[in-house]
């Protein structure tokens, strides 16, 4: 099947084909046929192999001409879990409407809400949105939810770790009953069926490898190591040029700092990416990975999902993750748009039985790389000013201006 053979409209098509989009991959050959025709749908597919689109078109489509006048409705709500994916979600309905008439706005927390308060004045057709910046609007009055016809949920099973689940449920009840919903996500565990259950009618379920959550595209190893050795390791592999842009994830914020910071010191551009970073500060930091200024990019799991750099070389999981399905997203984030990535993992021995839980949801274990001489981190930057000279020790001067013996009490 082709894109022109979908029926698209003729301002869809041109603008796929700008986008050098021949053939449709096998989500969106699965599930625009049925979004177009208006069914609810269940989608579940590799991470990096184009839902975006498999939702972006048929909505477009759908939407057809703006309505309303200046003040138009929204009548399109996608919901994403992370800033930076309803970022990219935005970019992606801006390429592909770049050539009808519909406006597409972005809200997410993290930045003042001026400039978006005054996009949504100028009226948008659809919107992007985190749940919680989208519900601080509703509660202001600046957003109207009443004429929804389209919701998504992007990466659903991410939004119910995130704990949005109440806040989701919160939005539901605001847009009508009378609407087409659509939920996609690489993972598709028993809490979104639950969800699904609750939110689609009589949906069209599309999956794409359910058996292999992992894409094939993705070389991945694991590395048996300590855990006070994963620095010194990383430091190793990061001698090899091949490894030309790295993603590197840590379990936490604080994690992702020092080893950004470690490796800094050892003169190897880096820096960190997580939720106490501003959104002035992750934006900036992404482009500079994006244009190579930066070498690697340490990152806790925001970054797992939604970060769409296609050239990015290694994925290095330096902690192991704690669900299996965010190892998925993680190594995801190489080996797209059918490029070629590899992954690979610290495992320490207390991680192992991480590692076991990643290993059943892959139906296969993963190939454990030889031992490799982990070199001394040489992370160790020179003082960034002169040492204070310290006083010459000797006589002292009491407080009456004497002077005492250095013993003396």
């Amino acid at each position: 099947m082709s894109f022109d053979a979908l029926g698209l409209r003729r301002a869809l098509f041109d603008a796929v084909r700008d986008k050098q989009f021949t053939i449709p991959t096998p989500i969106q050959g699965l599930a625009i046929p049925p979004a177009l025709e208006g069914r609810d749908v269940l989608g579940c597919a590799q991470t990096g192999t184009g839902k975006t689109a498999a939702f972006a078109l048929p909505i477009l489509h759908r939407l057809g001409c703006p309505s309303g006048g200046r003040q138009r409705p929204i009548r399109s709500l996608i919901l994403a879990p992370t800033r930076e994916l309803a970022a990219q979600i935005g970019q992606t309905f801006g390429e592909l409407g770049s050539r009808t008439d519909l406006r597409h706005t972005v809200v997410f927390g993290g930045v003042g809400q001026a400039s978006q308060c005054k996009a949504l004045g100028r009226g948008a057709d659809i919107l992007v949105a985190t749940p919680g910046r989208l519900l601080d609007l509703v509660g202001q009055g600046v957003v109207d939810l009443a004429r929804v016809e389209i919701l998504v949920l992007d990466e659903a099973d991410r939004m119910l770790d995130m704990g949005f689940i109440h806040d989701i449920r919160r939005i539901v009840q605001r847009v009508p009953a009378r609407r087409q919903t659509m939920l996609f996500s690489a993972t598709i565990p028993p809490e979104i069926e639950r969800l699904a259950g609750s939110l689609l009618s009589d949906p069209v379920r599309v999956s794409v490898d359910p058996e292999a959550p992992a894409a094939d595209t993705v070389d991945q190893e694991v590395h048996l190591v300590e855990r006070d050795s994963k620095l010194g390791l990383l430091h190793t592999l990061l001698a090899d040029g091949a490894i030309a842009k790295v993603l590197v994830f840590t379990r936490t914020r604080y994690g992702a700092d020092k080893v950004a910071r470690k490796l800094t010191r050892a003169t190897v551009p880096a820096a960190a990416m997580h939720s106490g970073k501003t959104q002035n500060q992750r934006t900036r930091t992404l482009e500079s990975f994006r244009t190579g200024e930066l070498r690697v990019l340490v990152a806790s799991d925001i970054a797992s999902r939604g970060l769409d750099v296609c050239d990015i070389t290694h994925v290095v999981n330096f902690d192991m993750p704690h669900e299996a399905e965010t190892y998925v997203h993680r190594i995801g984030r190489t080996g797209r748009a059918g490029c070629s990535g590899r992954a690979i993992s610290f495992c320490s021995q207390e991680e192992r039985p991480l590692l076991q839980q990643i290993e059943r949801l892959l139906s296969r274990r993963l190939p454990v790389a030889p031992k490799v001489p982990v070199a001394e981190a040489r992370v160790t930057a020179a003082p960034s000013q002169p040492p204070r000279p310290r006083r010459p020790r000797g006589r002292r001067r009491s407080r009456s201006g004497f002077a005492r013996r250095p013993d003396a009490r």
